[in-house]
């Protein structure tokens, strides 16, 4: 089944079509608004739905351009929040060159065949999601800014999470503090308690945060905290958020320490809450974040094998931690599974199209943006999403990533490779079908402020440029 998924990306475009394609449009044979190109695009759409190849001269889509990308955007946002765009942003097929062998639904089942238990997305729509921002919610109140929306529930965040780590050695104390500065985005801890008063809300229309709920935005901001420390000795990294890094100050060894600290400080916040089935869901992304880092210290030889590798890696070392933690206060909010489910399915997605994004970020900001150096995963030997696109266009690149990009120059001409090809504009797409199910299964709870603002900030993933 792997090796059918790359002879599928070699006969397919995986990119969103825009609204209204002009004449002259790459494999349009007909002028649009013809009832021949109707009947072709609807037809195409058909067999897609029901597991079959669109049929050789259905519409195609040129390059998704800067300009062409914009113009979807701005359709996506003349619907209302969660709607769909019929019509608009569906997956196009080089159906008149090649017949692909699988169409997109079955490779997304296909890629998630090896860890079904982790990547249930075989329910995507072959719509492009229309993830957008209005001025009033769905729920009919006035919009609110996500961030300033969550912070309300945070104030203090900092502080009392500096409490939990009570230190009398000063220079450990130091350490351990030394990310909590309330310099950083807080994006988790925001997540965390947005989806617990939605779901309150949904629950018994309550729009109050336990304080067991808020207990679980610090943990999840500790945990979070303690896999960058870790993460940061590993890599041998010498910045992060603008500012040196922890092992950088005060050496490896000691930062290992902090690290386990930070983690042995969130552990006894944990077991505070007193709730076992929460206690077992927190210690799961312990387990993942160690799985995760082994994942991506290894790699694939079998070239057909790597994305699989890639997507299960970016699950357990990024959205595990916000899944769960969705997970965890939705179950002390409501007695519901589904409503569990909803939110563990909401912060999973999220997650991963956030790391896409980041793996994106690695190739298209500067330093000044994202606060640590670019291009830092090809120098540490790692094959993100947009290179594993890009070696499609350029096998070559197959080499340098067997050999993690160990050789003088290799750097330097994976990143060249990247940006000639359309590895970040494939990866970002794939970014969007993760938000567009994020915004999909946070839809079914009860309209509230909160859950419009979670919708908003699948966008802000999306959008964000550190």
């Amino acid at each position: 089944m792997a090796s059918r998924w790359w002879r599928w990306r070699r006969g397919c475009s995986w990119r969103p079509t825009a609204p209204s394609p002009g004449p002259g449009s790459r494999g349009q044979a007909e002028p649009p608004g013809s009832r021949a190109a109707a009947a072709a695009a609807a037809n195409a759409s058909a067999q897609v739905r029901l597991g079959r190849a669109p049929t050789p001269g259905a519409e195609v889509t040129a390059p998704m351009t800067a300009a062409r990308r914009n113009e979807w955007k701005r359709g996506a946002r003349a619907q209302g929040p969660g709607e769909l765009c019929e019509g608009e942003g569906r997956p196009r097929w080089d159906g008149a060159a090649r017949s692909p062998e699988m169409p997109y639904f079955n490779l997304v089942k296909s890629l998630t065949s090896a860890f079904p238990n982790v990547y249930s997305i075989s329910r995507f729509h072959h719509t492009t999601p229309a993830v957008c921002c209005c001025s009033k919610t769905q729920s009919g109140e006035k919009y609110t800014d996500p961030f300033k929306l969550g912070r309300r529930d945070l104030k203090g965040l900092y502080e009392d999470i500096r409490k939990e780590l009570l230190i009398s050695t000063t220079e450990l104390k130091e350490m351990s503090e030394y990310y909590f500065d309330g310099k950083g985005k807080a994006f988790r801890p925001v997540i965390v308690v947005l989806m617990a008063r939605a779901c309150n809300i949904h629950h018994n229309n309550s729009r109050d945060v336990q304080a067991n709920q808020r207990s679980i935005a610090l943990i999840a901001e500790m945990i979070h905290t303690a896999s960058l420390v870790h993460d940061d000795v590993i890599d041998d990294a010498s910045s992060r958020r603008g500012k040196h890094t922890v092992n950088k100050i005060w050496g490896e060894k000691k930062a290992v320490l902090a690290g386990d600290l930070i983690l042995s400080a969130a552990s006894i916040a944990l077991a505070r809450i007193g709730n076992t089935t929460v206690i077992s869901i927190l210690t799961q992304v312990i387990e993942d974040l160690v799985r995760g880092e082994f994942l991506q210290l290894g790699s694939k030889e079998n070239e057909n094998e790597r994305f699989a590798h890639y997507l299960e890696k970016t699950f357990k070392k990024t959205a595990s931690l916000i899944a769960n933690s969705c997970k965890a206060v939705s179950v002390l909010g409501c007695p519901d599974p589904v409503v569990h489910e909803i939110a563990y399915q909401y912060g999973k997605n999220v997650g991963i199209a956030f790391q896409l994004i980041d793996d994106v970020l690695d190739f298209t900001s500067c330093s000044d943006q994202m606060g640590k150096p670019t291009a830092a995963d090809l120098k540490l030997g790692l094959a993100t999403g947009p290179v594993l696109f890009a070696c499609q266009q350029f096998p070559e690149m197959n080499a340098m990533i067997m050999r993690r990009f160990s050789l003088p120059g290799d750097v330097d001409r994976a990143r060249q490779y990247v940006l000639q090809s359309d590895g970040v504009q494939q990866t970002t797409y794939l970014a969007q079908q993760y938000c567009h199910e994020a915004v999909r299964e946070i839809s079914k709870l009860r309209p509230s402020p909160e859950r419009d603002a979670l919708i908003q900030l699948s966008e802000i993933v999306l959008t964000r440029d550190k």
